[in-house]
């Protein structure tokens, strides 16, 4: 079997080092300080992932290689969890929503997993670049107008910007209809939030959203799901929806948030492009820190360790970038020789709409507001102590303040601007909500906001 990892430090099992603890607020300050511990163990390492929780996680750029590009011995189904099949994880276990097995192309392996990402990617790929930039340039100037004229000129870019931006961006990608794109919006923030009942609210609105397009089909993610040749059922259609979703906005918005910061610190080097400080970001900040589950189908020998078959294996992205032996000729790779989309089979199948909607997003920013900076050195700001994702927890600026026009729209009505859908928890469509002209119409939530504005109203 290919070994082309060197053995080095703390023997394994050493009794007298307990697994290092990835969560909390010390491993949130300073999570590099736990990767260069954890390297001192070898190419991989048992951690805590959440309390209760132990995991493998590697830290090699090279081991986490060999890993993502190795599905035969390497599987992403995690109904294989020894931990989790023994009772040995605490039912309330902060990593069982990221960890537990979902019917996505995420968790799936073999011909499964090649026909949902098939049908994820074929989907995807229908998506006009040019389109996209537009849209992610109206949600940017539309979250902009929303502060920018603010005679205080100060805002906080992750709450105002960076985290709803992919949201409006998505709930439009997906033909959501302004009050069932509210529902959306609401159901996977308050999953991010923890709040509860949040994945019934989600679940809901994509089953009407589903059954809309039953109906109505449009030229949408949705749509295109549903009509591939893979035949995806609507549950299907569903899970693949939530993991776009949850795989797409969170990390874009640690993305937008973190290039933003970057680009307007006091150390980024004038005259480099916006591109630049998206790709120092997936290379030193990777979104997704920690996660992509594995389990070994056998006993496997990476360094000093064994890999049990069955126990979770953890790929650290944002350590295996950063890995001492890769960054002294990083400046000889590709500029996206980086894991921050992963690698293999299972690599994100929309990395490079996402780096155009990271990347655009910075640069409407700094076109509306050109006198732009940030109040808060970006060695000073705080990040989010979580294991799983490497985000700001707040961009504070300041700007000469200044209105942004309304935008005008150039969408053609069809079927993704339908009538707006019922907003109770029942899916059926017959039952929608329809407000005569003496009942005064709700304001709605942020995207039926956001359409409003972009028709000029």
């Amino acid at each position: 079997m290919q070994q082309p990892f060197e053995t080095t430090g703390i023997p394994a099992g050493c009794p007298a080092h307990a697994n290092f603890p990835l969560h909390g607020p010390e491993f949130g300050s300073d999570p590099e300080h736990a990767y260069d511990q954890l390297r001192a163990l070898g190419p991989t390492a048992p951690v805590d992932i959440a309390p209760g929780v132990e995991v493998e996680l590697v830290t090699s750029y090279d081991a986490s290689l060999y890993i993502l590009q190795n599905p035969t011995l390497f599987v992403r189904d995690s109904r294989r969890w020894n931990a989790l099949n023994e009772g040995r994880v605490p039912e309330d276990s902060p990593a069982l929503p990221m960890m537990g097995y979902r019917p996505n192309a995420l968790f799936s392996d073999g011909a499964a997993h090649a026909r949902l990402r098939q049908a994820v990617t074929d989907s995807l790929a229908t998506i006009d670049q040019g389109r996209l930039v537009r849209l992610t340039q109206q949600s940017a100037d539309y979250l902009i107008s929303q502060f920018s004229s603010d005679a205080i000129g100060q805002a906080e870019l992750m709450a105002a910007y960076a985290q709803p931006l992919p949201l409006l961006v998505f709930s439009d990608l997906f033909g959501c209809p302004p009050e069932l794109g509210d529902r959306v919006i609401a159901g996977i923030s308050g999953i991010f939030q923890g709040t509860p009942g949040a994945d019934e609210v989600l679940g809901g609105a994509l089953a009407e959203l589903i059954a809309l397009k039953r109906q109505q089909p449009g030229e949408d993610l949705t749509t295109r799901l549903m009509v591939h040749s893979a035949r995806l059922t609507d549950e299907e259609v569903l899970h693949q929806l939530v993991t776009l979703l949850s795989g797409g906005t969170a990390p874009l918005s640690g993305a937008i948030g973190t290039s933003s910061a970057l680009y307007l610190s006091e150390d980024w080097p004038t005259g480099l492009p916006v591109e630049d400080a998206v790709v120092k970001t997936l290379w030193n900040y990777a979104p997704i820190a920690n996660y992509a589950g594995h389990y070994p189908t056998q006993d496997v020998e990476v360094g000093n360790r064994t890999l049990r078959a069955g126990d979770p294996v953890l790929i650290s992205f944002a350590a295996a970038n950063t890995d001492p032996k890769l960054t002294k000729h990083r400046e000889q790779l590709s500029s996206k020789a980086h894991l921050a989309f992963g690698a293999g089979p299972h690599a994100c199948p929309a990395k490079d709409p996402a780096f155009m909607i990271a990347a655009t997003a910075v640069e409407a920013l700094l076109n509306r507001l050109p006198d732009i900076e940030m109040r808060v050195p970006f060695k000073d700001l705080a990040w989010v102590p979580t294991p799983w994702s490497r985000s700001l927890v707040t961009v504070p600026v300041r700007y000469t303040p200044r209105a942004v026009p309304k935008a005008v729209t150039t969408r053609p009505a069809g079927p993704s601007s339908a009538q707006p859908v019922a907003t109770h928890a029942v899916p059926p469509l017959t039952s929608a909500v329809r407000h005569t002209s003496s009942a005064p119409r709700p304001k709605g939530g942020m995207f039926s906001r956001f359409r409003a504005w972009m028709n000029g109203e």
